[in-house]
């Protein structure tokens, strides 16, 4: 009869976080290849073989991070496929990847360090974990439009400009803060931010009244 594992103890689980929150820092600042090991373990005043009895590589330890961003992404997502209003599903995404964007900086530019280098060890796990997600998303706005509930438009890159437009807040945030001449981007700002990204958005997707039939003799007449 085999021996269930053990739960890992209190002080083990406190250590591991430790160093993925240092692994984190680091790998943010400098990316994969200019951070060791060695020098994780420094900064936690542990030893190289301490902190291989948790993860056997800098790689594992690397993916660990990633897989933890991931793992909170998702979970903050607001669930557009099961959603019922698309403008409400609309600002619902945008306020968590936001609020993503503003509480973890540092992961969200560990992240951004491995896409703009041509996702070297992330890209099975993505394609795994998101493009499901994405691909049933697509399949919400278009049933929405199927239903006339909103425009039809290219509905893959609608959630790209979403991706992008959010995830700006997170890889600029310094810069933006820079040019309004304050620290950091505070509540108002992502509040602002919010309410203009789906703005524009729901714009795009809103569907419009037809015209009545004096409007369109006006426009008629005027473009004559």
């Amino acid at each position: 009869m085999s021996t269930p594992p053990r739960t890992p103890r209190a002080t083990t689980l406190r250590r591991q976080e430790a160093i993925m929150a240092e692994a984190e820092r680091q790998f943010a600042r400098a990316g994969f290849e200019g951070v060791s090991l060695d020098s994780i373990a420094a900064a936690l005043d542990l030893s190289r073989q301490n902190l291989l009895y948790h993860w056997p590589s800098k790689e594992a330890l690397y993916l660990a991070v990633l897989d933890g961003v991931m793992n909170e992404w998702l979970a903050r997502m607001g669930d557009v496929a099961a959603a019922d209003d698309p403008e409400q599903a609309i600002r619902d995404y945008v306020r968590a990847k936001l609020l993503f964007s503003r509480e973890r900086p540092t992961g969200n530019a560990v992240f951004t360090r491995e896409i703009m280098t041509g996702v070297p060890r992330y890209a099975e796990a993505l394609k795994t974990r998101v493009q499901p997600l994405l691909q049933a998303d697509v399949e919400r706005f278009e049933r929405w439009a199927a239903e006339g509930r909103i425009e039809r438009v290219d509905f893959t890159h609608l959630i790209f400009v979403l991706w992008g437009s959010t995830q700006a807040y997170a890889d600029l945030g310094p810069q933006f803060a820079l040019f309004m001449d304050k620290p950091v981007l505070d509540d108002e700002d992502f509040a602002r931010a919010e309410a203009l990204i789906v703005r524009l958005v729901w714009g795009a997707l809103r569907v419009c009244p037809p015209a009545s039939k004096l409007e369109q003799r006006v426009e008629v007449d005027v473009q004559a």
